[in-house]
């Protein structure tokens, strides 16, 4: 596994050079300008959106203690540091690292690993569903060309754009809602029969290939077992308000981050609603995150959406990128590694034990 990740990241670096040398003499890029841009920027304005993302570490550590409450009674604050080693391990090591956070809870609170994994599950629905919403939301406040400039780059929304405009726009418009109905019915009917929907997945997905039927369908039994975490109205109103909010303090991490490039009239004018957009942009190109190389492309899809929507300059686009990437994802780090010492914990040997235990579970 690891000399394949090498190929990759090779061949990326290969690409990305070869992209450089193509355009060294077709894209006019100012770095004189640039530098003027990150010299005038606010540093305050970054800071404070710094601490807009801390605090969201802590509304994660909530939620998850929220979460388990049902199993095990754990301080609110007692599972930060989880949090903040976990969202480490995946900067720096990538999306292999994602299941480090429920390997982490599992080893503080002595709870099975597979129920952490649940909860992982109900987390990143609640997520998703709470992004959705504020992206659907924010998105009437966004000119309709400003959105079809916005997404006229990020991958298959581009291909639907160039073909049928109206079309893009109401994927982008309503399709955060309707994918947020579909989540919340799923949700429901997982809770009530997820026996009988894991089978029928099985079932069907089987006809096809019975190992991806099986795997699928072990899946939903796990998610069923994570929302047994949820067993009245105000356990599912104190997660969703908790996401909300987390999910409102990252957007305005981006608003503080944007607006700390005074010397940008663009990005200093931008509102809310247009950095929302800007966070679909970037979390788009986080999915398949490689370690050093997917800050760069993050950087770069961040860059084009903001002289896109808000009509920067290339070079000040692409300093606000990389303070955004930086504050959003990379201001933990530093965090995340003295936190690692203090408990002595090896964020690579967990990384390898997190995805055994995955594999165990998966072939169970």
């Amino acid at each position: 596994m690891k000399k394949k990740q090498w190929i990759l990241i090779l061949f990326v670096l290969v690409a990305l050079a070869g992209f450089a040398f193509w355009g060294r003499d077709k894209i006019h890029f100012d770095f004189r300008q640039f530098g003027r841009q990150v010299a005038q920027a606010d540093w305050r304005l970054m800071l404070l959106a710094t601490s807009c993302i801390y605090a969201g570490y802590v509304f994660r550590s909530v939620r998850w203690a929220l979460l388990v409450r049902h199993n095990k009674k754990i301080a609110p604050f007692a599972l930060l540091g989880s949090q903040v080693m976990g969202f480490t391990a995946v900067a720096l090591i990538g999306r292999v690292a994602d299941l480090v956070r429920p390997y982490l809870v599992a080893r503080k609170t002595g709870l099975p690993i597979s129920s952490q994994i649940a909860v992982y599950i109900v987390e990143r629905l609640l997520d998703m569903g709470s992004m959705a919403l504020i992206f659907s939301v924010a998105m009437f406040w966004v000119p309709a060309d400003q959105i079809i400039r916005g997404t006229s780059h990020a991958g298959v929304m581009a291909k639907l754009t160039n073909h049928s405009p109206f079309l893009a726009l109401m994927v982008v418009r309503y399709g955060g809602l309707v994918l947020t109905l579909f989540g919340a019915l799923f949700l429901v009917s997982v809770r009530l029969a997820g026996e009988r929907v894991a089978s029928l997945i099985e079932f069907g997905i089987g006809a096809v290939s019975k190992s991806l039927g099986h795997a699928i369908g072990n899946k939903v039994r796990a998610f069923r077992t994570g929302l047994d975490t949820m067993r009245s109205f105000s356990d599912f109103a104190g997660a969703a308000g908790l996401s909300i909010s987390m999910w409102f303090l990252i957007a305005l991490a981006y608003l503080l981050g944007c607006k700390a490039y005074v010397a940008s009239p663009a990005l200093v004018a931008v509102t809310l609603p247009k950095c929302i957009l800007l966070m679909l942009a970037s979390g788009g190109a986080s999915v398949l995150q490689l370690p050093v190389i997917g800050w760069f492309s993050q950087i770069g899809l961040v860059a084009v959406a903001l002289v896109a929507v808000l009509g920067a300059t290339p070079e000040a686009a692409t300093a606000c990128g990389a303070t955004l990437l930086l504050i959003t994802f990379l201001s933990i780090i530093p965090v995340g590694l003295i936190w690692a010492q203090f408990d002595h914990v090896n964020l690579r040997k967990v990384t390898a034990e997190s995805g055994h235990a995955d594999e165990a579970l998966a072939a169970e």
